[in-house]
């Protein structure tokens, strides 16, 4: 095999492509005495801290613009047509 290390750090973003166990999947992702973003257990860069309460509103924040999009996406019959008059 290679001497290249599975994780560390590369520019200030972090790395880690070790195996993934089950056990440090879910820890990864409820760490309470941490900040709203912490390490990847595998892949590059970070993710959202579920212990904290704003990654929370995070959430929430991304599914109200989510449905608000999917809602408002649907055009509805009611709406009449915008007369323009120009003056030339």
């Amino acid at each position: 095999m290679s001497d290249t290390p599975e994780s560390g750090e590369l520019l200030g973003i972090p790395y880690n492509f070790e195996r993934p166990s089950l056990g440090r999947m879910l820890s990864a992702y409820w760490q309470p005495g941490e900040g709203m973003l912490v390490e990847k257990p595998f892949g590059v860069g970070y993710t959202l801290n579920l212990a904290n309460w704003r990654s929370w509103l995070v959430v929430g924040l991304v599914g109200a613009l989510f449905y608000q999009q999917e809602r408002g996406g649907e055009e509805t019959d009611d709406e009449e047509p915008v007369e323009v008059l120009v003056d030339e």
